[in-house]
């Protein structure tokens, strides 16, 4: 896969980017910019060399047609102010707003486009009219650049079809996850250690089927734990559960044992009467939720049981937060495995999505950990050992 320097003198160029920039947004403010921060050092590296710099990206679901509640307007002010430099915004995809826009930009001024997802071309799962919507797409650019690694999994018009019409290589952003997806898969420094939570254990089979021949310990929370907890035997009370999963998670347990795989789950919960602030919290075994209660949170003991098992990892990656982490009361269990991947002395890797979100509501900057994903589910799919398209269409 080319780098930026394979394209190039691109001084003058109308440069096509493929961003992340699918932001949390609510009432046109946004709540973590982390992906447009993300997303500047190569649009400002092609901005700096001339290029005349067309960003496209997706925000939300929107059903292929205009919403203004995902319109990027308020992504384009924001990565303007972290530029430095206005950014010109065209308010449709591919129209007369999108042309003028672009004809109107000088060497090393930089335009977003309106979501992509506003046009059902983009998502299609018909080769021709996802194709002719690239098409129309690249007709905005003379080369290609991909560097929204969170979408690299989609077979997408604005990810996969338009490299395959133009001079294509990839951003700094995508370089780096792969430089340390690759470290994470290809003879990672032990011990290794893989922290899982969230909601779902049914989001992470494949890659705790991957990951048992690969690391030295995993340890689970979050949600997908109490599945777990039940394929021990254990009641869980009201707490999140797959009844579908558990055999499953009864032989990832098994399968643990015979390869020597160490799997950490919490000894103790946080259990409250509902998911909501004010919701009074009390500590119980993990093996005594009462039937009443529903589980929020990994608790104290698991919390050092959890810093126990990293503080000699030399690499540690993490995906998904160990408990309901928007409410304070529920939040301990996330906070402690942050302040534990702070310590390790190798590589830490926060897998993005939640985990990124999480760390950053609870005041951790990005410096404090090796690397910060924008990966969310396209890590996981890597991690997996499955194709991502629109790596593999760059060659």
């Amino acid at each position: 896969m080319g780098t930026l320097d394979s394209l190039g003198d691109v001084r003058g160029k109308r440069v096509l980017v493929r961003s992340d920039l699918n932001v949390p947004l609510s009432g046109g403010r946004i709540g973590d910019d982390g992906r447009i921060r993300a997303s500047v050092p190569t649009i400002r590296e092609l901005a700096d060399s001339g290029a005349r710099v067309v960003v496209m990206a997706h925000l939300g679901r929107p059903k292929g047609a205009p919403d203004p509640a995902y319109s990027l307007a308020p992504v384009a002010e924001r990565l303007g102010e972290l530029l430095g430099a206005p950014v010109a915004f065209a308010t449709d995809t591919v129209g007369e707003s999108a042309h003028a826009v672009v004809d109107g930009l000088a060497p090393g001024q930089v335009a977003v486009l309106e979501n992509v997802r506003f046009d059902p071309g983009e998502t299609s799962k018909d080769e021709a009219e996802r194709e002719a919507f690239a098409r129309r797409l690249a007709e905005l650019g003379d080369a290609f650049v991909s560097d929204g690694f969170g979408v690299v999994h989609r077979k997408q018009a604005s990810v996969y079809d338009v490299a395959r019409l133009l001079p294509h290589a990839m951003g700094e952003l995508v370089a780096g996850e792969l430089d340390v997806l690759r470290r994470l898969t290809e003879k990672p420094e032990r011990p290794y250690a893989v922290v899982l939570g969230g909601s779902k254990v049914s989001d992470k089979l494949g890659v705790i089927a991957s990951l048992l021949d690969k690391a030295d310990r995993l340890l689970i929370g979050g949600g997908m734990v109490f599945t777990f907890l039940r394929a021990q035997g254990h009641d869980v009370g009201r707490s999140l559960l797959e009844e579908d999963q558990v055999d499953t998670c009864r032989r990832y347990l098994e399968q643990a044992e015979a390869s020597g795989v160490r799997i950490v789950l919490p000894t103790d919960i946080r259990v409250a009467d509902a998911v909501e602030e004010g919701s009074a919290v009390a500590v119980v075994p993990a093996d005594a939720i009462p039937a009443d209660k529903i589980g929020v949170d990994i608790g104290p003991d698991s919390e050092k049981l959890f810093a126990e098992a990293l503080a000699d990892a030399r690499t540690v990656f993490w995906n998904g937060p160990m408990g309901v982490f928007e409410i304070e009361a529920f939040s301990g269990g996330t906070r402690a495995v942050a302040e534990a991947l702070n310590r390790v002395e190798g590589l830490s890797v926060v897998g993005g999505g939640d985990s990124a979100a999480a760390v950053r509501s609870l005041d951790f900057p990005d410096s404090a950990f090796s690397h910060i994903s924008t990966g969310g589910g396209a890590s996981l799919e890597y991690l997996e050992g499955k194709h991502l398209p629109g790596l593999e269409v760059l060659g």
